[in-house]
């Protein structure tokens, strides 16, 4: 009691603590930055995981003009991806591809939503009866040159979507590229 008897006399000895002058009442602003108030706030988030990543998903490891490296696996020559399994895909480049060679894509169930294909070192255009052909059956199509393609295919399972692919090596020495490597390669180039 004593001691809040003696606050309380300081408190009214002093009022120049009680309010700050003028200037002290605007504070610079930072906009985006934290200050430490909100730093504090943001010590405690927490983090639940919900689900781990699917087992049975399929990725792209590497390519090389060999073929390819897919969860581990390493498949010679052009493929197709399903969502669970790997096909050798009997086409030699994309003049090739037909409505036939695509046949094993809207036999699946479920239906797969699109299909990304690898035509080798360049994009190269399909056959418009071929890409009509799969639009009338529902399935997207997205023609890319081949390390573009495995990525987009990495990207989409990681996204959880019914996916297939059809790629063609690349040509030319056997050196084999991560896909990391080619999506860091690309990002360099433009």
């Amino acid at each position: 009691m004593a001691a809040a008897a003696v606050l309380r006399g300081l408190y009214r000895a002093q009022p120049a603590l009680r309010r700050p002058p003028a200037e002290l009442l605007w504070a610079p602003r930072r906009g985006h930055r934290l200050t430490p108030a909100d730093d504090e706030l943001y010590q405690r988030t927490r983090i639940s995981l919900l689900q781990r990543e699917a087992p049975h998903t399929m990725y792209i490891d590497s390519y090389s003009s060999r073929g390819f490296v897919v969860s581990g696996n390493r498949v010679f020559g052009p493929c197709a991806l399903l969502p669970r399994s790997v096909l050798q895909w009997n086409v030699g480049s994309h003049q090739d591809i037909t409505e036939e060679s695509f046949s094993l894509f809207w036999m699946l169930e479920p239906p797969i939503e699109i299909v990304v294909v690898g035509t080798g070192d360049r994009t190269e255009r399909l056959q418009s009866q071929v890409l009509r052909a799969m639009r009338q059956r529902g399935i997207a199509v997205e023609v890319q040159d081949t390390p573009n393609a495995c990525a987009t295919f990495n990207f989409l399972c990681h996204e959880g979507r019914v996916t297939g692919a059809a790629l063609i090596p690349p040509p030319g020495g056997t050196l084999v590229t991560s896909v990391a490597q080619a999506a860091v390669k690309h990002q360099e180039l433009t």
